[in-house]
């Protein structure tokens, strides 16, 4: 099997064109979100909004004339995408659901205060179907019961695991309020009751590798939170899938200048290593990317291919902190070339630039100013904002 080899730049831009950062936009509007969601696999989603809520910022990076109420709409009203676990918490096209069998049985045997919530299980379907939607301060089980990250109401129990289980899908939200329907009325009977289209548990982690391949771009076979959700993945699984995927065609190995060892990318992927193999300039552009970005899901490779070394440090405490508690990197040409803090000020509707770090002796030229000036427009329209004050020099 052929092995490429690439230039540290070649590396660069075979990720940024697969992900869409670079060049021409490849993904527009409501059908863009769905092409890259379906070239993604997944977002990661996360509540937090500071500027924009991880997913909501994924895609208006590479998605032309995205909006917050498309995304909306596309998980709640037209039903073409579904909050479920993937890498963590995700959002996923409603075709993939079918590929989640496994882990929708898993939850039917296993989880906390199990026997207590098959009790009151078929009571509260019962309660749903004739509602429609339900939160739990809905359900009037006040009882406190085990639970994951902290006791909780046994409403938010049962509601939380007949989701896990599949049994019920978010029907919306109301800022991190969540409402459930009965998953039957909602997913189409074909994708409801299609069975596991994976036979072996094998079968299953050679999807998942090959999801995650392609949503990075490239990946090495290394222990990484780009594996996040694949269940014993240790590495003498992980060697035996790589080799199983090689052995089928389905992934191909390339080289990169400066970083030891093999990088993979799919094989359907092979003509845009072509592509940068052939090419050496593409179209500037300027992206400010979310902190769970897909290409951000290994860091350890992204400090190697990029240089750059980013922590999300809304976890850190503050006086630990380096930059700040909810900083984007920002994304010029194929370099990071620094560091945003950007906070939304719904009360006056004004998008407040607090902090720019700019990365080590990068050089910021004319051309980055101008793509600064237009980013800094789109993400205050993005965020429903009607003026931007910059408070720090950039």
């Amino acid at each position: 099997m052929e092995t490429y080899n690439l230039t540290n730049d070649q590396g660069r831009n075979f990720i940024l064109l697969k992900q869409g950062l670079i060049g021409d936009y490849k993904f527009e509007d409501k059908g863009g979100v769905c092409d890259y969601v379906r070239q993604a696999g997944c977002i990661q989603f996360d509540p937090i909004d500071i500027c924009g809520k991880n997913p909501e910022l994924v895609l208006h990076s590479r998605v032309l004339g995205f909006t917050k109420e498309m995304l909306y709409q596309l998980l709640y009203e037209d039903r073409k995408l579904i909050d479920y676990f993937d890498k963590n918490m995700s959002i996923f096209r409603v075709e993939d659901w079918k590929y989640f069998a496994r882990l929708r049985e898993n939850y039917r045997s296993y989880g906390r205060s199990h026997d207590k919530v098959d009790k009151v299980a078929g009571e509260i379907k019962g309660i749903i179907k004739e509602k429609g939607c339900v939160s739990s301060k809905d359900i009037d089980l006040k009882q406190m019961v085990d639970w994951p990250w902290a006791p909780t109401t046994l409403s938010r129990a049962v509601l939380e695991t007949l989701y896990f289980r599949g049994d019920l899908i978010i029907h919306h939200k109301k800022g991190n309020n969540k409402y459930y329907s009965l998953a039957e009325d909602y997913i189409e009977e074909m994708i409801l009751n299609t069975e596991d289209p994976n036979k072996t548990e094998d079968d299953f982690i050679k999807w998942q590798v090959l999801r995650r391949i392609g949503s990075v771009g490239l990946l090495w076979n290394k222990a990484s939170d780009a594996w996040l959700g694949i269940n014993k993945f240790n590495g003498e699984r992980r060697n035996n899938i790589f080799s199983l995927l090689l052995s089928e065609n389905k992934i191909m190995e390339c080289k990169v200048e400066g970083i030891q060892g093999i990088l993979y990318f799919l094989k359907e992927d092979e003509e845009l290593i072509k592509t940068v193999l052939s090419q050496d300039a593409f179209k500037l552009r300027l992206e400010f990317i979310a902190p769970l970005d897909n290409m951000l899901w290994d860091r350890k490779l992204i400090r190697a291919l990029f240089d750059f070394d980013y922590k999300w440090e809304i976890y850190t405490p503050k006086s630990q902190r380096k930059y700040g508690y909810y900083v984007l990197p920002v994304l010029y040409g194929n370099r990071f070339v620094g560091r945003i803090e950007i906070v939304l000020n719904k009360k006056v509707r004004q998008l407040n630039v607090l902090n720019f770090w700019k990365e080590g002796n990068t050089k910021i030229d004319d051309d980055f100013y101008k793509l600064f000036q237009t980013e800094i427009n789109q993400f205050m329209v993005f965020n429903h904002c009607e003026t931007f004050k910059i408070e720090c020099k950039i």
